[in-house]
């Protein structure tokens, strides 16, 4: 299904939801600017309709997030929690300590290892694969298919701390680890994800609605908001969620390319804006 409907606001149908699921990157902000507009809208769902909690393919802990958000400018009381790709692969990774892993990504996601005994080695002494992206975000994807061949040849699964193949970081397109996880799936090696669109990270945010809410909303009553196709649509559809997709471009610069994109895949979007706001 292809169809949507446009909105000029969250405020039009705030009213039919009980709890919102809102993407970070892309919606609260582009990694350098915060958008007002959309923390305003999520400050006045709390304040009429219910918690929001924030779900992001973020590979870091979820409590290093506030910090993220005061460097970028990011202000307000607009969520009531915050769930991550990096809290669901410490499961996984907590599981597998202590390795050793070969450490894949650039040093500022180091912090995804703080509270796990975990030892690091060259990529032939490990059994296993740690990703939070790229070493550098000037690399592609194609820059890594030797060493994750050699990765697929000693059997190394590929644990995908942030699944989101690109995101746009100001006016330029970076490559994340997702893109390198999909490579390795392609070269015929194993990729263990946690989180959108799969299901451990939406298994920690019903924990969180249980907990806020003393219950769980029936599915119609959550919405989620994103700007993916690819984590936040497919992942609110696979979950039986509504989602009102923030289209800036980064999958389709124009309304019909993505319908046709939405098609192609056989993704569908409730709704859509091209920005959020109330």
């Amino acid at each position: 299904m292809t169809n949507f409907s446009s909105l000029s606001g969250l405020g039009q149908v705030a009213q039919d939801y009980d709890v919102v699921l809102c993407d970070i990157w892309g919606v609260v902000h582009n990694g350098r600017e915060a958008n007002k507009a959309a923390t305003e809208a999520l400050e006045l769902f709390r304040g009429e309709n219910g918690p929001v909690i924030l779900i992001s393919n973020s590979p870091k802990p979820s409590v290093s997030i506030p910090h993220s958000f005061e460097q970028i400018g990011v202000q307000g009381e607009f969520y009531d929690a915050i769930v991550t790709s990096g809290d669901a692969t410490i499961d996984e990774l907590s599981r597998r300590a202590p390795g050793p892993a070969f450490k894949l990504g650039p040093e500022r996601d180091d912090v995804l290892y703080e509270t796990i005994e975990l030892h690091f080695s060259d990529i032939d002494q490990a059994s296993f694969i740690s990703c939070t992206g790229m070493f550098d975000d000037d690399d592609e994807p194609e820059d890594y298919r030797a060493m994750l061949t050699e990765a697929r040849d000693g059997g190394l699964p590929f644990i995908c701390a942030n699944p989101d193949v690109k995101v746009r970081v100001g006016n330029k397109i970076v490559w994340c680890g997702g893109a390198l996880a999909k490579l390795y799936e392609e070269l015929g090696g194993e990729v263990i994800y946690a989180g959108k669109p799969h299901e451990p990270i939406y298994r920690l945010s019903r924990a969180w609605m249980q907990e806020m809410l003393g219950y769980l909303p029936p599915q119609d009553r959550i919405l989620c908001i994103g700007d993916n196709i690819f984590t936040d649509l497919l992942g609110a559809q696979q979950q039986d969620y509504d989602c009102l997709f923030i289209q800036d471009g980064l999958y389709g610069e124009t309304e019909t390319k993505f319908k046709a994109l939405l098609g192609e895949h056989g993704i569908a979007a409730r709704y859509m804006a091209s920005e959020l706001s109330w």
